[in-house]
């Protein structure tokens, strides 16, 4: 299964969307693709999206059983990190501190400095 979100994008993004996956919302789409086909969706998705934003889910492999890519979206926001590539997906939003560089830093294996 296939989940696009799009907002602030061209209509005609809208209409090459709609010839692969069923509008269920507006700007959300849903569907069955092929792993190639998902591919150059998403290809085309950053031809066309502009300044906009774009949220790809889909089903795979693995413990969490998904993944996701994004463009100008919030979970591709630098304030968001993907954690432990090969573990399931973590996204943690750090709080101010640690943004200013003020707060417990990771240890280069991954753990934290608190306590240390």
């Amino acid at each position: 299964m296939v989940v696009v979100v799009l907002s602030v994008t061209p209509e005609r993004l809208r209409g090459v969307l709609t010839r692969w996956l069923v509008e269920v919302s507006v700007g959300v789409y849903v569907g069955h693709l092929p792993a190639r086909v998902r591919e150059h969706l998403w290809l085309r998705i950053l031809e066309d999206v502009g300044r906009g934003r774009a949220l790809m889910v889909w089903s795979r492999q693995g413990e969490q059983r998904l993944d996701f890519r994004t463009h100008n979206h919030a979970w591709g926001d630098s304030r968001y990190r993907r954690h432990h590539a090969d573990a399931p997906t973590d996204c943690r939003v750090p709080s101010d501190p640690y943004e200013q560089g003020s707060g417990p830093r990771a240890t280069s294996n991954g753990s934290s400095s608190i306590g240390s």
